[in-house]
């Protein structure tokens, strides 16, 4: 094999990385081409690497990587978007952690699904730039269930597969989406979804991000859509995230700041 053969180029964003022996570094890549994959950095953690700052996580990089006996190894490394937003305010931090962990627990590595790729590079400049970026995680979600396979019904009864009235439905997890009452009154696992919260899922799930930046979510709404995704996702997935926790405690941090002497804001339980 030539050493032509044995380098290649790709883009990528950096999902995870962990230390690796004295001064490397494992990483967890989300390429165009490639799906997921794993890399090694080598000497990353020195202080004279002129990688680190390429190999960040969320950073959108461009990479040169050598082929590997068991891991692939990056040689050259070069920042295409650094995400600063993301690194200047913890709360937005954690709305990356989540995004990255959630196509991490979704994909296996080498499966090329480039709709995903793309959805998570345009999620981390929305966080980045929106005030609600509560709406652009409801967003992401409902993109990257539908990009693995995971695509919840919202608008017929997944029994009967009858139209489902706005203001009388259920959403059950173990079913992939929302029940008519006929169906699901009474079914154990189901949770109500009003009116509002399911025309707003509707909405999400069938238009794109340019027209949805300019809903108008209230409090209640968006803790409600919150509660049925992260319950669906929780179910698909057989466990919580971690970064669920992480977002949780930031944002009771916020709240608490902000209103002093006041109950922290609730959370939506997974």
């Amino acid at each position: 094999m030539t050493v032509r053969e044995r380098l290649y180029r790709t883009e990528a964003v950096i999902l995870r990385r962990q230390d690796f022996g004295e001064a490397d570094r494992l990483l967890t890549l989300y390429t165009p081409g490639l799906g997921k994959t794993r890399v090694l950095a080598k000497g990353v953690r020195k202080p004279t690497s002129r990688k680190a700052g390429h190999v960040e996580l969320f950073t959108h990089s461009r990479l040169l990587v050598a082929k590997g006996k068991s891991l692939d190894i990056v040689t050259q490394a070069e920042t295409t978007n650094s995400f600063l937003p993301l690194r200047d305010e913890l709360g937005r931090a954690s709305c990356a952690f989540y995004v990255a962990e959630l196509v991490d627990r979704f994909t296996e590595e080498g499966e090329e699904n480039r709709r995903l790729f793309d959805i998570l590079l345009n999620a981390l400049f929305w966080l980045g730039d929106s005030e609600d970026t509560a709406l652009v995680l409801r967003f992401f979600e409902l993109r990257l269930l539908d990009y693995v396979g995971y695509r919840p019904q919202l608008s017929r009864c997944v029994r009967c597969a009858q139209p489902v009235e706005t203001d009388a439905a259920l959403f059950n997890s173990a079913e992939g989406g929302v029940l008519c009452l006929r169906c699901g009154k009474g079914e154990r696992g189901c949770r109500d979804a009003s009116p509002q919260v399911l025309a707003t899922l509707c909405y999400l799930q069938s238009n794109d991000y340019e027209q949805c930046r300019r809903l108008k979510i209230d409090r209640r709404a968006h803790f409600e859509l919150e509660g049925i995704l992260r319950r669906y996702i929780t179910y698909l997935l057989e466990r919580g995230l971690k970064s669920v926790d992480f977002m949780d405690t930031i944002r009771r941090e916020e709240a608490e700041a902000v209103s002093p002497g006041r109950e922290p804001a609730g959370t939506a339980s997974s």
